[in-house]
């Protein structure tokens, strides 16, 4: 099975991943004690993980234990940092890594974020699938998920799902 670059993420109504200041605290309008919206199920199909820097920061400021431990990481980055554990920092060109990633033997690519490196995926069309979970929120400022100015690309939808909180998931194809 060819390994899946897959970008996995949630969203306010109005299209931001985060508030300004890198703020996250609108997502805790869907929280629900015991209901992790599919993700549990998603990230067992992933063994590798590419994100960038900033949200690498973000979180482990934010988070005690470094949620993707257990998997291979890639932080694309500008400035060159030594590798720690199963992370790496990398400044090369982002089209090469997923090309060779792909190539290679595992299960899915899971891109954590941020905008930056969406946009630069998306650019180069390298996203095979897009999940995004809709907060019902409008935020109205803040980090975009898409940014404008990237070429347009159709999708073909795989599977919504609602929950009862409002939250709305959307799978997509890209083509």
């Amino acid at each position: 099975m060819k390994r899946k670059l897959i970008l996995y993420i949630a969203a306010s109504l109005d299209g931001y991943i985060a508030k300004p200041g890198d703020d996250l605290g609108f997502l805790s309008v869907v929280e629900k004690e015991g209901e992790d919206y599919g993700y549990g199920e998603f990230i067992k199909t992933v063994d590798t993980v590419i994100m960038g820097r900033k949200t690498y920061d973000w979180i482990t400021r934010h988070v005690p234990d470094y949620v993707h431990a257990d998997k291979s990481n890639y932080i694309i980055t500008r400035t060159p940092q030594p590798a720690a554990d199963n992370i790496i920092f990398y400044t090369g060109d982002i089209k090469s890594l997923i090309e060779q990633l792909k190539a290679a033997d595992g299960k899915n690519i899971f891109c954590d974020g941020g905008a930056e490196i969406v946009d630069l995926l998306l650019q180069q069309k390298l996203i095979d699938e897009i999940v995004v979970s809709i907060i019902p929120i409008l935020v109205g400022d803040g980090i975009r998920l898409f940014k404008d100015g990237r070429p347009e690309q159709n999708m073909e939808l795989i599977s919504t799902r609602y929950f009862e909180k409002g939250l709305v998931q959307l799978h997509y194809r890209c083509k």
